[in-house]
């Protein structure tokens, strides 16, 4: 599994309406409105390096009222969360 985090300049009068549909696109897990930087931040995750292409240059950056994104790709995780999820079988707690 791939992850990248998008840091996403949007016009401001969009925000909201942005967020919204950038967070129903196949392969965006997470959708954050932040403070400094960038207005959002979405974290993609995929299974092949070429879907990251599908999903953040010809899907997220043509959402209307995105201006701009930059692209992170991480390398390793470290948070306990994802480590929990990947480890999930699928039971409930």
């Amino acid at each position: 599994m791939l992850t990248a985090i998008v840091m996403i300049d949007t016009e401001a009068s969009r925000i909201p309406e942005a967020a919204a549909e950038i967070a129903e696109i196949r392969g965006v897990s997470e959708v954050y409105s932040v403070t400094g930087g960038a207005d959002l931040i979405a974290v993609v995750r995929v299974r092949e390096h070429d879907q990251l292409a599908d999903v953040i240059a010809d899907r997220v950056s043509k959402v209307e009222g995105v201006v701009r994104t930059q692209t992170f790709i991480a390398f390793r995780t470290y948070s306990q969360h994802d480590l929990d999820q990947a480890f999930a079988l699928g039971l409930e707690d």
